[in-house]
């Protein structure tokens, strides 16, 4: 079996015939035409791999024969050769999308070199990164096992992200095996390091704590109004680490990353009490106590984020930044983000503004419920492929692409993340027990205390006692929380789908980037 098709292109082709020659002992399969004209409908109805293209023949020239080849299959390599490499030609031929060009007199190995680089490139990097990561393997393995801070399992999360990025490019099910494992090691290790340090870091924060959800906007946000420059506050909701990654060359065309970090979402990771811890710059237990009217607990009627412009007017006062002029926007629909885009250059006026951006919550929840969502995001490549479409396309890309040619600071961060649950876990609890699938509360809870992380006293953990003897529990790794009440059908129709509330990395560390303008 050849390696590949190749058609080559050129009026001189009986000059060729020895490179022809000593491709086929190569193991190529070669075909030859001397004009545009055959080329194309050669590939109109036979499959080709690569097609090497001379640029100047007769009746037809190589650019010309180059963008009807593209009509038929914009995806096909096709190779310039080329006796002329002025700048316009070469501008014309880039434009026209050529995977290479070599100029004459080529020689047989050049012509090898560039077919390899073509072909053989995604099995090449699919193989350096199966043994990239084989030499990380030990490295992460030694890591996880010496007792990391929180510090360290950011720095930890951030590695596995980039190899479960990596792994896309590789091919081998062993490796992808082997990666997976290692994830589930880690979130495994990490439940047992939130279980043993999340009390100490809301009851007696120390310098080894990580910055929570409440003190997100001062230590993040406020540095950047010592300044004179409008700066941008954006929290997409439920946006996990990987996402950010998916879309952070996008962001990369128009703005300067300054700072990649991250931070802790509190516990549960849910938009009702991280989002409002953010703006009240408060745990959710000192936000019942200080607005008892605003605040809103699972089992109450009405809207739980319905206050966090004025959570976030009572932080800047306590900041002694009150005085300082600043919009708060929520874009929870298109006419929302279209208004957006037309009101962002008056937004350059404050000295703060901060949009809320509901979508990627929304999609998480939606493919739990549309059948057709949960075959386009089936799995975390899916899902951050449909984030990267979903900013590239988004109203908020819009408007910030308007205003980069401004001087101005971005602070992206979001609430939570969310992790794709799989294995259940039964829970008893009587009517005021919360039907959320990662977390719950409620009195006189039944559960396997191995799946799950307890805290009897809610304020312990910083949060409301929704009644009296509520306790509060937490899924941990990829677990999900289930009544009994048929049991087998909600278990089906939940696993596999992106959840939040509990305890993971995915959920817990999450991102908080800084951003300029280029200009």
């Amino acid at each position: 079996m050849a390696l590949a098709t190749i058609l080559w292109v050129d009026d001189e082709i009986e000059s060729l015939q020895s490179q022809k020659l000593f491709l086929q002992e190569k193991g190529y399969e070669v075909y030859t035409l001397t004009n545009g004209f055959e080329a194309i409908d050669f590939v109109k109805e036979n499959e080709v791999d690569v097609v090497l293209l001379d640029e100047t023949m007769p009746g037809i020239s190589g650019l010309e024969t180059l963008q009807k080849m593209k009509e038929v299959s914009k995806q096909l390599p096709v190779v310039m050769i080329t006796k002329n490499e002025t700048e316009d030609l070469m501008d014309d031929a880039i434009g026209s999308q050529i995977t290479d060009y070599l100029i004459k007199p080529v020689n047989p190995n050049q012509v090898l070199l560039a077919l390899k680089k073509i072909i053989d490139n995604k099995r090449l990097v699919s193989e350096k990164t199966t043994n990239a990561y084989q030499q990380q393997f030990r490295n992460l393995f030694i890591a996880l096992n010496s007792n990391p801070e929180s510090r360290e399992w950011m720095d930890i999360y951030k590695k596995l992200v980039f190899w479960e990025l990596e792994m896309e490019k590789s091919n081998s099910p062993e490796m992808q095996d082997v990666f997976q494992a290692q994830k589930h090691e880690a979130n495994t290790e990490f439940f047992k390091f939130i279980s043993r340090n999340y009390t100490s870091w809301i009851q007696k924060p120390n310098a080894s704590s990580p910055i929570l959800s409440h003190q997100l906007f001062k230590e993040k946000v406020v540095p950047f109004l010592e300044t004179d420059i409008p700066t941008f506050f954006i929290v997409i909701d439920n946006l996990r680490f990987d996402q950010w990654k998916a879309i952070e060359p996008i962001f990369s065309e128009n703005f300067r990353i300054i700072e990649e970090d991250t931070f802790y979402s509190i516990l549960p990771t849910a938009t009702q009490y991280c989002r409002n811890a953010i703006f009240a710059g408060m745990m959710p237990v000192d936000i019942e106590k200080h607005f008892p009217k605003e605040w809103k607990n699972d089992d109450e009627e009405g809207g739980k984020n319905l206050f966090e412009e004025t959570f976030l007017k009572a932080q800047l006062k306590k900041l002694r930044k009150e005085n300082i002029r600043f919009n708060y926007t929520k874009v929870v629909n298109h006419h929302d983000g279209q208004q957006l885009v037309s009101n962002i250059h008056n937004l350059l006026q404050n000295d703060l503004t901060v949009i809320i951006y509901n979508f990627v919550d929304m999609l998480s929840h939606a493919r739990t419920e549309i059948e057709i969502l949960k075959e386009l995001a089936a799995d975390e490549v899916s899902y951050r492929s449909i984030t990267r479409s979903w900013f590239e396309h988004s109203p908020l890309h819009q408007a910030l692409k308007k205003i980069a040619d401004k001087k101005i600071n971005i602070v992206l961060a979001t609430d939570h993340g969310s992790v794709r649950v799989k294995n259940p876990s039964k829970v008893i609890g009587d009517k005021q027990t919360t039907t959320n699938l990662r977390y719950k509360h409620g009195r006189n809870l039944n559960y396997d205390p191995k799946d799950v992380l307890v805290f009897r006293d809610p304020k312990e953990a910083g949060l409301p006692t929704p009644n009296v003897n509520s306790s509060f529990i937490f899924a941990k790794e990829e677990g999900f929380l289930c009544y009994p009440n048929n049991y087998n059908h909600y278990v089906n129709y939940y696993r596999n789908t992106f959840q939040h509330g509990g305890v993971s990395l995915e959920e817990m560390i999450i991102p908080v980037i800084k951003m300029t303008t280029k200009v």
